[in-house]
């Protein structure tokens, strides 16, 4: 049974957990790794081919999670171990960025595969992160709470980042050598950063018991049973399968610009110090406007605040094809920031309200397979389409039809009638 809303400590405790893997994805997955990796460890490498392996370690750890993620998730619900699956990926995330800190010039095979367990430990901690919502919050709240999370993960990913970059500007002052010093010791405190505030949750949230005294091996036995009867289970609750594809298709282009972002900010020629003041904006404007999202997911219902998030998508999307200065990328950054943390958190937030209890790992491993599978498909459009036309402006323009595709779909969800059907199948 989820904990009352009115018990705020575990609320705030889970929130933070957003505080504290945010630092990750916004100083080293959308900052200064992919920049440092080109000029430090790969510097002796030609660009296309530096760029090439990023690429590969991206979407390796993404398919990782692909295979991984259900079992895991199903696994966790038989042995009600969703905290201890969380902390032990979260652990390979915190040694894989701070052992950046140490690697010197030229590694970039091991730079790769450290960032590599970074990314899975990344991408797998936040599974059982999301799942948790169910034990934290009363249905009714889902949207608040989610939104509250990712608001303190713009928040304080952003702080980080901003110290960071001041760091790299002026390393003397904090006594770095040299640029590339500073930056190497912000890995390191992004792992910091990421291990301290981890605890909070591990202290103060409870999860209830899985499915009773059971061997490891039952429980995988268990665990595969549970997967294949809820592949049949998904496909039978129609409105949910329907927002996992729709949910595939419209957070693919939510993801690309991520990920794409500043490679694309770099192909037009923009100084790399114009483009992290550009994800500060991102990140700040993100905090209240992910609080906003989260009001209005509560009032007007979580689907159409999705759609109103999408539709600013794709003006962006449009509007870059047009891009000629670097204050046009900081508008877009604005644009970006009052609308990314609304769409995910309110589609972590409905997808909550559409799932049976006591599968919710389970199924929010199926939630996070089927966002990262949908991010192979974006990159490998803007790649190509950067390719064929020469033009990196118009490199974003397929991104448009995935959140075309994406709307239309979601219009289609039935919110009130896939919440009764999970509650029957509870």
């Amino acid at each position: 049974m989820a904990v009352p809303p009115t018990d705020r400590r575990q609320v705030l405790a889970w929130s933070f957990y957003d505080w504290a893997n945010s630092a990750f994805a916004t100083v080293v997955i959308a900052g200064f790794f992919p920049v440092f990796f080109k000029q430090f460890w790969a510097a002796d490498l030609a660009v296309t081919d530096s760029t090439r392996w990023l690429g590969y370690t991206s979407s390796t750890a993404s398919l990782i999670l692909v295979c991984m993620a259900p079992l895991l998730g199903a696994l966790a619900d038989q042995l009600g171990a969703k905290k201890r699956f969380l902390l032990t990926f979260t652990t390979l995330g915190v040694l894989g960025t701070g052992g950046l800190f140490w690697l010197a010039a030229g590694h970039w095979g091991a730079a790769l595969a450290l960032y590599l367990f970074g990314l899975v430990g990344f991408l797998a901690s936040n599974v059982f992160y999301d799942s948790l919502i169910t034990d934290v919050a009363d249905p009714g709240d889902y949207e608040r709470v989610s939104s509250l999370g990712y608001a303190l993960g713009y928040l304080g990913g952003g702080l980080l980042f901003a110290l960071n970059v001041v760091m790299v500007q002026f390393p003397a002052s904090f006594g770095f050598a040299d640029a590339g010093a500073a930056v190497q010791a912000a890995f390191l405190g992004v792992a910091l950063w990421w291990a301290l505030f981890t605890l909070p949750l591990a202290f103060l949230v409870k999860e209830p018991p899985g499915l009773g005294e059971q061997s490891f091996g039952g429980a995988l036995r268990g665990a595969f049973s549970a997967l294949a009867q809820t592949f049949r289970q998904v496909r039978s609750l129609r409105n949910t399968f329907l927002f996992l594809i729709a949910y595939w298709f419209y957070i693919d282009g939510v993801d690309t610009i991520v990920f794409m972002a500043v490679d694309f900010g770099l192909s037009l020629k923009f100084p790399a110090a114009s483009l992290m003041v550009a994800l500060l904006i991102t990140q700040f404007v993100g905090f209240p406007a992910a609080l906003i999202f989260g009001r209005l997911g509560s009032r007007w219902g979580p689907k159409p605040s999705i759609l109103l998030a999408i539709g600013v998508y794709m003006l962006v999307v449009a509007a870059a094809s047009q891009m000629q200065q670097v204050s046009h990328f900081y508008a877009l950054a604005v644009a970006i920031g009052l609308v990314q943390g609304g769409v995910q958190a309110l589609s972590r937030a409905l997808f909550a309200g559409l799932i049976p209890a006591g599968q919710t790992a389970e199924l929010f491993g199926f939630y996070n397979m089927v966002g990262k599978f949908g991010a192979v498909l974006g990159p490998f459009l803007v790649g190509t389409t950067a390719y064929l036309t020469g033009d990196p402006r118009l490199s974003l323009l397929p991104i448009l039809l995935l959140f075309l595709i994406g709307a239309v779909l979601l219009t289609r969800v039935d919110v009130a009638a896939g919440r009764a059907a999970a509650g029957a199948a509870s």
